[in-house]
């Protein structure tokens, strides 16, 4: 799935330990989506938290190569990049976005 200019995805999720203490699914998009768009839309949603979900083995094999917090991008796929922020009490921040 190629993202367009007009629409890009960006999916906050914070981290417990285990759990996930918040989602944010940040979608902005044109006005008046179309049907196909709305379509899109909810395949890219479904695909941004498996690729997110997927990037957490990687932030806890970061976390114990580097002593930096913020672990920069972890990992891509397709056009997308998952970047991440680990405290020191283990709560993980993941950004999935756009490359650049």
């Amino acid at each position: 799935i190629h993202m367009s200019q007009a629409q890009s995805a960006l999916l906050l999720v914070i981290v417990g330990r285990n759990e996930p203490l918040y989602e944010a699914n940040l979608l902005a998009s044109a006005n008046n989506p179309t049907a196909a768009q709305l379509q899109q839309s909810e395949t890219m949603t479904r695909q941004n938290y498996f690729v997110t979900h997927s990037a957490l083995d990687l932030v806890e094999k970061a976390a114990f190569t580097t002593h930096s917090m913020y672990l920069r991008v972890v990992d891509k796929v397709n056009q997308q990049q998952v970047s991440a922020f680990l405290t020191a009490g283990h709560t993980k921040f993941m950004l999935l976005h756009g490359g650049h």
